[in-house]
């Protein structure tokens, strides 16, 4: 019995108890089940007549002994104890845990994915960094985390489009062209421009492409050092994102919102809601009655639109492209776009709350040996997103990005995320999956078939025989991941699941550790055997399927 499968049986025990007219409340669709920090408490927990007291008129304490009372009379319900104020804490009966395993192998990949989708399609931006140079290494973290939250927010039923936003619009953009027209030249970068081995690799190549590059006139050849370095640049970022396993949808160009008047359509919209106003010879958005800390220019006095006015339109552009939730995910030099990103949305008359989630990162930085990584070849006084794969590789990188909250600042230490040892957190987790790989070689080497090997032998494994506390330790790690998902999807946390495949890891090793697995010697083949072998391929599935969430391999060898 899975949480989500006791989730049921409480709500059919909430059913019994309003249809006798024990309690008079609506039946929730469904209830929390979570694991209890002490497991001397139970299997698990639930809060559920805490949340019906309200409705019900009654102290908690009360509906809770009426839902127990109801649970108890279940066969798969060893026990069931009202604690504190109100909570239930219930043990599985034997047999009905170990069912958590057979559950896990009969589902596969699908193990910890919804069983539906939610009809809620979401947007989810992220890196969006200028085509002006390689990925750096703060927007290799974005990438990470964002390809790793769209497979979670997937699995957990949302229909997610990915989106990269290329800012291929404005004035960073013509010192670009004007740096690799420089290079061409064999003359220095100008004031503000690009500096670093990339800009004259792109310049060589554009006058590979264009030999007669030094003879056109100046606004010519500008023209063509900037559209021919942007596409060159922009190849390279697609090839580089897609070489660390990162896929988007749509690749989002912000000159074709100038192009096509998106930009004109945004500022009218706004003004027929009411919140568009003229002051200074410039046109103004009114965020301030929206909590932003002031006014927005959307058009500049000489009749320029602003970068703001540039967001304006493609949050529209999102919207009517029916997106109901729009996420963006901003570095941390991006706090202020919170409040007028927000206000924005209220100006089109949104509610922000209900469509849109802004998420600042923190920054990252590399050392080695106890000492500070400043400097990349290539890139000059930045370190980039190929950097860190050519040190530390995909698997390794992406891991290491994942699995700490945005919140906080990161420093990896490559000395040790490049270890193939258990203090590496990548190395930990994947090795536990080698680990059950072999153990499943070893079993098809002494001819013992494993559950998985068909649906009669997966239904014929005595899952009673799971007693022992290491085992039940295991099968209710096991049965967590699909809240796991839930919870890493609604509060936007992929590290969330990066931190519980390293404790389903350390759950597995003890178990490992504490129970054979297989036979040794001249002994046989035993219903305890194939019961230990089902709950070790269910682990392996469900370290599988968390790493694959990551877009982290799950290696049979190391």
């Amino acid at each position: 019995m899975t949480p989500a499968d006791l989730a049921e049986v409480i709500v059919s025990a909430i059913r019994a108890a309003v249809a006798d007219g024990a309690i008079d409340v609506a039946v929730p669709a469904t209830v929390p089940v979570e694991r209890p920090k002490n497991p001397e408490h139970g299997d698990y927990a639930s809060p559920a007549a805490l949340q019906l007291a309200k409705a019900a008129r009654r102290p908690p304490r009360e509906i809770a002994e009426m839902i127990a009372e109801r649970l108890r009379a279940n066969p798969g319900v060893a026990s069931v104890d009202v604690a504190g104020p109100g909570f239930l804490n219930i043990r599985l009966a034997t047999a009905a845990l170990g069912e958590v395993a057979r559950t896990i192998v009969r589902a596969g990949e699908a193990y910890g994915r919804a069983a539906e989708r939610r009809g809620v399609r979401v947007n989810l931006e992220f890196v969006s960094a200028n085509p002006t140079g390689p990925v750096t290494l703060a927007s290799t973290r974005w990438a990470a985390v964002g390809d790793a939250l769209a497979k979670i927010l997937d699995a957990a039923g949302y229909d997610v489009g990915t989106e990269y936003y290329v800012n291929d619009a404005g004035v960073q953009v013509q010192r670009f062209g004007a740096s690799v027209l420089a290079a061409a030249r064999g003359e220095p970068a100008p004031p503000d421009g690009y500096q670093g081995a990339y800009v004259a690799e792109i310049a060589a190549r554009v006058q590979a492409d264009h030999p007669d590059l030094l003879e056109l006139d100046e606004g010519e050849a500008l023209a063509v050092a900037t559209r021919e370095g942007l596409a060159l640049m922009l190849a390279e970022i697609v090839s580089t994102l897609e070489g660390f396993g990162v896929h988007y949808d749509v690749w989002k160009s912000e000159r074709s919102l100038h192009e096509a008047g998106e930009l004109t359509a945004a500022v009218a919209d706004l003004r027929a809601q009411g919140h568009v106003y003229e002051a200074d010879g410039a046109v103004w958005l009114r965020t301030t009655d929206f909590g932003d800390d002031k006014d927005r220019a959307l058009i500049k006095s000489d009749g320029q639109p602003t970068y703001f006015c540039a967001d304006a339109a493609y949050y529209r552009d999102k919207r009517r492209r029916g997106f109901d939730r729009l996420i963006y995910l901003l570095g941390a030099d991006h706090h202020g776009y919170v409040g007028r990103l927000r206000a924005l949305a209220a100006c089109f008359g949104d509610d922000p709350d209900e469509t849109l989630d802004v998420i600042i990162g923190q920054m990252v930085t590399l050392s080695r040996g106890g000492e500070p990584v400043k400097m990349s070849k290539r890139a000059g006084n930045f370190l980039t997103l190929a950097d860190l794969v050519d040190a530390v590789g995909v698997d390794a990188a992406r891991y290491s990005l994942v699995r700490s909250s945005l919140d906080s600042s990161l420093d990896l230490d490559l000395d040790l995320i490049a270890k193939q040892a258990p203090e590496n957190p990548v190395f930990y987790v994947q090795y536990a999956h080698t680990r059950i790989c072999g153990v499943l070689r070893n079993a098809a080497q002494l001819g013992i078939a494993t559950a998985g090997s068909s649906a009669e032998a997966l239904a014929g494994v005595d899952v009673s025989l799971l007693s022992h506390p290491r085992e039940a330790d295991l099968l209710r790690a096991l049965g967590e991941l699909p809240n796991v998902v839930a919870a890493a999807a609604s509060l936007r946390a992929p590290h969330r699941v990066a931190r519980y495949l390293e404790e389903l890891a350390g759950t597995y090793h003890r178990f490992y550790d504490a129970c054979r697995v297989l036979p040794q010697g001249d002994e046989e083949a035993t219903p305890l055997t194939a019961a230990r072998l089902l709950l070790v391929e269910a682990t392996r599935v469900v370290l599988a399927n968390g790493l694959r969430l990551l877009g982290v391999s799950a290696p049979e060898r190391m």
